[in-house]
């Protein structure tokens, strides 16, 4: 997925079972954001970066969906372990994770795995990729002003 690219209109399920459509988001941005893996330390800084600033990221029009390849339960443990205000995509079969991009092979004290790379996708009122925020420039305890910053 590249800026100016169309997003799926599917998304996934939430931690619900609930479908996400991107036609959920119509009018407004989302900021839908891609995440290793739930109750993880980056993981739960960058989580509680965008809980912690949900009202200015609201009120600047933006709403707010993470995504990782944890199922379900996991998610819900991780929303009411941090009060998170926002849904969580369960990508078990990791159709999302593929389609944008995000999964690939990573490396960990020369270790090597598969997994997803924190990326944050801006989508447009339109549904196109506006922004794309890397992982190598996340900072996961000030990722909210990153998208709040104009490019």
């Amino acid at each position: 997925m590249q800026t100016g690219d169309k997003a799926p209109e599917l998304l996934g399920r939430d931690e619900n079972g609930n479908e996400i459509r991107l036609s959920d988001f119509a009018g407004r941005k989302l900021a839908l954001y891609f995440y290793p893996k739930d109750m993880t330390s980056g993981c739960t800084s960058e989580a509680c970066n965008l809980r912690d600033n949900y009202k200015e990221l609201k009120a600047a029009g933006y709403d707010v969906v993470g995504v990782s390849v944890d199922d379900e339960k996991s998610h819900q443990k991780f929303i009411a372990k941090n009060e998170l205000p926002f849904p969580l995509i369960a990508d078990t079969e990791k159709k999302l994770v593929e389609e944008f991009g995000v999964w690939g092979e990573k490396s960990m004290y020369g270790r090597k795995y598969f997994g997803t790379f924190r990326t944050t996708f801006i989508i447009g009122e339109d549904g196109t990729v506006e922004r794309i925020i890397g992982p190598k420039q996340i900072k996961v305890k000030d990722h909210a002003a990153q998208i709040l910053a104009a490019e």
